[in-house]
C-alpha cells in the first residue's frame, strides 16, 4: 500500500509513539537498527556539508533540557530532549523528546515525531555503526553496564551491525538486569546476568556503559580495562556527568562526534582542552585511523549529535511513504490568500455562528 505524505501547503504527518511502535514492529527491530546504522554513517561521510553546533543546553539540578538544530542545506531538523535521571523515581522516563524535520526552501514543517523511542533507537544505531569501525577483529561478547532503557537497544543493535553473540550484564539494581534479561530472552543473544562490574567486563572485547545518574561516576576503575578492547560510553553526555575514570581516558585513542560539544558533556571534560581527539567522520571516510592494533584501547566518547537525529528524522519519513503510521496534523495555518491570515479567522467565526 502506498501512503501519500501532504505537501508542504496542507498538513504537517505526526508519528506518534503508538505509530513508532507500531513502525519497529513492522519493519522489525534489528532491521531498523541496521537501517538507522547505514543513515546515520551516511550522513558522517557528508559531514562538512552540515551546520553544526553545541546543543543549546538548560540546566538544573534536577536535569537538563536541550535543543539539537542542524542542516544539510534542504533539511533542517531539531530535537527537544530532556534528561532528568530522578524521573524514575516518579515513574516518569529518564529521557523523552521530541522532533520536527523541516524544507529549508519554505521553512514549512515536513514532519513531527515522537523521539523518545527514535533516540533509543538511533543511540544505539551510532553506537553500533562506530564500534564497525573501532572494535576489535572478530569480537563476539559484549559487557552492558547500565540496564536501563537504553540496554536492549544497544545489544541488538550490536548483534545487528557487529555481530555480538554475547551479552554480560550489570546493573546495581538486580531488578532493571532482570528486566532486560526478560525483554531479551528470544533474541538470539547469549545473555549473562553479572553480580559485579568486574564479572561483566571480563572476557568482554566491547564495553558499554549506560549509566543515568548526574554526577562526576566512577562505573569503570582503570585496572577494569585490559589492552585491546573498545569502549562505548554514552552514559556521560552532560557537564558533570561521566562514567569513566580519567586514567583510561589516558590509555586510550579518543573518538568523538562533534569536539565542541564532547568537551563540554564528555568523558573528555575530564582532560585538558587541548587533549587529542579524532572525529568519526574522519575515520569513515577513511581520512583519520581507527583501530591500528590489537591492544589498542579505542573509546567512543559518545554524547549523541544532531546531525544523528536529522539521520533517523528523514529515514522515518522514508518510511511514511509506503507505511500509514503517521496522522495527519492540522498544525500550520493554511489561509486561501497567504496576507489574510485574520480573514481566515473571520471566516472560521462566521461558519461556527451558522452551525
Amino acid at each position: 500500500m502506498t501512503t501519500h505524505l501532504p505537501g508542504p501547503f496542507s498538513l504537517v504527518p505526526f508519528v506518534s509513539v503508538d505509530d513508532m511502535m507500531k513502525l519497529v514492529i513492522d519493519i522489525g527491530v534489528e532491521q531498523m537498527l541496521s537501517e538507522l546504522a547505514d543513515e546515520i554513517e551516511n550522513d558522517f561521510r557528508r559531514w562538512e556539508l552540515f551546520d553544526k553546533t553545541p546543543r543549546v543546553a538548560a540546566h538544573s539540578e534536577q536535569g537538563v533540557i536541550e535543543l539539537m538544530p542542524t542542516s544539510d542545506g534542504e533539511a533542517y531538523g531539531f530535537k527537544y530532549v530532556n534528561g532528568h535521571p530522578g524521573n524514575t523515581h516518579s515513574g516518569r522516563q529518564t529521557v523523552t523528546a521530541f522532533g520536527v524535520l523541516a524544507d529549508v526552501a519554505n521553512g514549512y514543517p515536513l514532519l513531527l515525531s515522537e523521539m523518545t523511542l527514535l533516540t533509543a533507537l538511533r543511540t544505539a544505531a551510532t553506537s553500533a555503526m562506530v564500534a564497525k569501525h573501532l572494535m576489535p577483529k572478530g569480537a563476539k561478547t559484549m559487557a552492558m553496564i547500565g540496564n536501563g532503557a537504553q540496554s536492549e537497544f544497544q545489544s541488538l543493535a550490536f548483534k545487528a551491525v557487529c555481530g555480538i553473540t554475547r551479552v554480560q550484564m550489570y546493573d546495581i539494581d538486580a531488578k532493571a538486569t532482570a528486566k532486560a534479561m526478560r525483554n531479551l530472552k528470544n533474541s538470539g543473544l547469549e545473555v549473562v546476568a553479572c553480580k559485579t562490574p568486574e564479572d561483566a567486563v571480563h572476557g568482554a572485547e566491547i564495553i558499554t556503559t549506560c549509566t543515568a545518574d548526574k554526577q562526576y561516576a566512577t562505573i569503570l576503575t582503570d585496572n577494569m580495562v585490559g589492552a585491546g578492547v573498545h569502549i562505548n560510553a554514552i552514559g556521560g553526555d552532560c557537564p558533570g556527568k561521566t562514567e569513566l575514570h580519567r586514567d583510561i581516558l589516558l590509555r586510550s585513542d579518543i573518538f568523538v562526534e562533534f569536539p565542541e560539544q564532547t568537551r563540554i558533556e564528555g568523558e573528555i571534560q575530564q582532560l585538558d582542552p587541548d587533549h587529542p581527539v579524532t572525529e568519526m567522520w574522519q575515520v569513515i571516510n577513511g581520512q583519520a585511523a581507527g583501530r591500528t592494533s590489537d591492544r589498542q584501547i579505542t573509546l567512543f566518547d559518545s554524547v549523541g549529535f544532531a546531525t544523528e537525529d536529522f539521520s533517523a528524522l528523514r529515514y522515518v519519513r522514508e518510511q511514511l511513504k509506503t507505511r500509514p503510521y503517521f496522522t495527519n496534523l492540522d498544525l500550520l495555518a493554511d489561509p486561501d490568500d497567504p496576507r489574510d491570515l485574520f480573514g481566515m479567522v473571520m471566516r472560521k467565526q462566521a461558519k461556527m455562528a451558522a452551525e
